[in-house]
């Protein structure tokens, strides 16, 4: 396996699978512990000359391998500025250290790699910078419309620069589903015909699994659905785990697990894995990342696979889902926050930077230029059987619902989705009486650390 595309899964693995431990890792979430400031004035032009011109050490955390490489193209442009790139850490262990340092008031980086779901909760403290002053909001258009919404704060606070992201959509075994005349599902309705006709036709083999201990994944299946989950203003919350769209996933799930129709093995496992390159399980509900993971962690199965969009609900109105992502924020307490927030901006929407994650790093794009590159989307996929995959998830990204939000405490969401809607799926349990469980249970958390729920 690459050294990128063993990073891919362990961070996706540590960061959004949820932990016993993370209400303790980042810290109650009891309301803004730093005082508001309202937003600062726009930054005049040759003051962002003077800054980039000055001799100035900024430091960026991140855990992104040989990210130096687009470092460089940055010192290139601006020699004055100099990067001091830290590897934090994967997952909680690296918010885990900014959350300390943070509440120290020393030893912050100027700039930090943080996922799309972790913004809420550090905004809800007031430790990232508002980009809008530095001439954030010029570069909007240059980013995939929901990724833009993910970094927007309720005030329209411009928190982060998006890097790169997971539309999700099905990797398929094309010969399995040729060995059984299995046509592609393009409704959910067809895709649980296609579970009843393949499991009767070989009781080994499911037509996918959806892990007990995956609430990232779970989350991806609600935001498809439509399910508007959390609606966040300050510490007044918008709560609805169990709305009509989570409840039409978890009925969905749920009655396919009770079935058999589907497995339910905890992924990013040892027998995960040998289900994946044994032919377990026919298809892979993933993000555009799982295509490249595939290549490392299934080589047996190379030129078996194809890519196809996430079945619908409504086939009228194609939607999907995402899955992982990261941005590139600027953090509270800077000293030089005109070059950190360049040095964000740079990253992310300078071309050849962007492109050189997705070579370098196997990162999918945030930004419309390279989801419309023919070197990026025409690329074909050998492991796929030279399926062009980067572009049908440059299609799907643009079909992400732009609507979806994220809690402050999304570690608590996770453990307490495992431990309910988890434990019922692999139980053959009923999953919509459990996703109720745990609204109860989200309810009383976000009551207890401060918030006023609203459901």
């Amino acid at each position: 396996m690459s050294l990128a595309v063993s990073r891919i899964g362990r961070r996706r693995l540590l960061s959004m699978t949820g932990a016993a431990a993370a209400a303790a890792a980042l810290g109650a979430c009891s309301g803004p512990e730093r005082e508001e400031q309202p937003p600062a004035e726009p930054v005049g032009q040759a003051d962002i000359d003077r800054a980039l011109t000055t001799p100035t050490t900024i430091t960026f955390w991140t855990w992104v391998p040989d990210v130096q490489k687009e470092v460089a193209l940055f010192k290139k442009k601006y020699p004055a500025i100099t990067v001091t790139v830290v590897n934090a850490g994967q997952g909680l262990d690296a918010y885990t250290k900014l959350r300390t340092a943070l509440k120290a008031g020393t030893g912050a980086p100027d700039v930090a790699q943080i996922e799309f779901q972790y913004i809420p909760t550090f905004s809800l403290t007031n430790s990232l910078v508002d980009l809008r002053p530095y001439g954030a909001e010029a570069t909007r258009e240059k980013f995939v419309d929901w990724t833009w919404g993910q970094v927007t704060g309720p005030k329209g606070e411009i928190l982060a620069y998006p890097q790169d992201t997971g539309p999700m959509g099905m990797l398929y075994r094309a010969d399995l589903f040729d060995r059984h005349g299995i046509e592609v599902p393009a409704t959910w309705n067809d895709f649980a015909a296609a579970a009843r006709k393949l499991h009767a036709a070989d009781p080994g083999v499911y037509l996918t699994n959806i892990a007990a201990n995956e609430p990232a994944a779970w989350h991806g299946l609600m935001w498809q659905a439509g399910s508007k989950a959390y609606t966040v203003n300050g510490t007044e919350l918008g709560l609805a785990v169990d709305d009509e769209a989570a409840r039409k996933v978890a009925d969905y799930w749920g009655g396919l697990a009770r079935e058999k129709l589907i497995s339910t093995d905890p992924d990013f496992t040892d027998t995960w894995y040998q289900g994946l390159n044994s032919g377990k399980y026919a298809t892979w509900l993933t993000a555009a990342w799982g295509s490249v993971f595939l290549t490392g962690s299934a080589k047996a199965t190379a030129g078996k696979w194809r890519a196809a969009p996430l079945p619908q609900w409504d086939p009228a109105r194609p939607v999907a889902g995402n899955w992982g992502g990261s941005t590139s924020a600027v953090i509270t307490g800077t000293k030089n926050p005109i070059a950190a927030a360049k040095f964000a901006e740079f990253l992310n929407t300078d071309h050849e930077v962007t492109k050189l994650f997705t070579t370098a790093q196997n990162f999918f794009p945030a930004t419309k230029a390279l989801l419309a590159d023919p070197a990026f989307t025409g690329a074909e996929n050998a492991f796929f059987g030279g399926q062009r995959v980067n572009e049908l998830f440059a299609g799907i990204s643009g079909t992400v619902d732009v609507g979806w939000q994220w809690p402050p405490f999304l570690d608590q969401a996770s453990k307490d989705w495992t431990e309910t809607a988890g434990k019922a799926l692999t139980g053959g349990g009923d999953v919509a009486a459990a996703i109720g469980a745990w609204q109860e249970r989200l309810t009383a958390y976000a009551e207890d650390q401060g918030f006023t729920v609203v459901e």
